[in-house]
């Protein structure tokens, strides 16, 4: 927890915050060993960062005297993320990677090689989602949620939702055996698709060409979504 994240709720009156949810509490006592008196970075969910004196600290509560929250988070990066639906446990891990890396807008899409029993996982409840955003947010010391929406069906998606998504983003569809390397030292506005363990199919490659995607690889190795979706945000931008 490089941040402390505040919520509105968190802030009793200027200058002043509390923080009481258990995680929060026991990362202060047991990882940071933070004692009143110390000054930790602390920031406000879509607002700006700064320092703050903890106060008081006990089981219950966490009390913080607030600074001038006024630097600003760390720029997003430009793209939106549409990734095939991950099994439970690795959706989890992803949500937090890609927030860490300053991923904003992303979409979780179903396609033929995603089990429909993923969609009624409980880590796609709103609240779980949202912690991992948050973890993700709190590595990175980032204040800026991402959007989350979810599609779960995937001719529709390619059919009533692709185009507007493509208006103004390029379109990069990542797959193994795409004529193109993956570019590098990207500064426009992407739409990145990536599909799941096993790839797309066939079938849905082709509509993602034919509605203006490119297609690109990452080289001969075989990754894990995980691995590949990190990759890729790492040398596109």
């Amino acid at each position: 927890m490089n941040l402390i994240l505040l919520a509105p709720d968190d802030i009793a009156h200027q200058g002043l915050a509390r923080v009481t949810d258990p995680r929060r509490l026991r990362h202060l006592r047991e990882v940071h060993r933070a004692a009143p008196g110390d000054r930790l970075t602390l920031g406000v969910v879509g607002g700006g960062i700064g320092r703050g004196e903890l106060l008081t600290l006990d089981e219950q509560e966490a009390t913080f005297a607030l600074e001038a929250l006024d630097q600003a988070p760390p720029p997003a990066l430009p793209v939106h993320l549409v990734l095939a639906l991950p099994r439970p446990r690795m959706l989890a891990r992803s949500l937090e990677h890609v927030t860490t890396l300053g991923v904003k807008r992303i979409t979780l899409l179903h396609t033929r090689r995603v089990e429909k029993s993923y969609w009624m996982s409980p880590e796609l409840d709103a609240e779980k989602i949202h912690h991992h955003l948050v973890l993700g947010l709190e590595q990175a010391r980032d204040t800026r949620l991402p959007e989350v929406t979810l599609e779960k069906g995937f001719r529709p998606f390619v059919e009533d939702r692709l185009p507007d998504l493509l208006e103004g983003r390029r379109g990069l569809l990542a797959h193994p055996g795409m004529p193109n390397d993956c570019p590098r030292g990207l500064n426009e506005e992407t739409l990145l698709l990536v599909g799941p363990e096993g790839g797309f199919i066939p079938w849905e490659v082709e509509k993602l060409l034919a509605a203006g995607c490119e297609g690109i690889h990452l080289g001969q190795r075989i990754l894990r979504v995980e691995t590949a979706v990190t990759a890729l945000l790492a040398r596109l931008f």
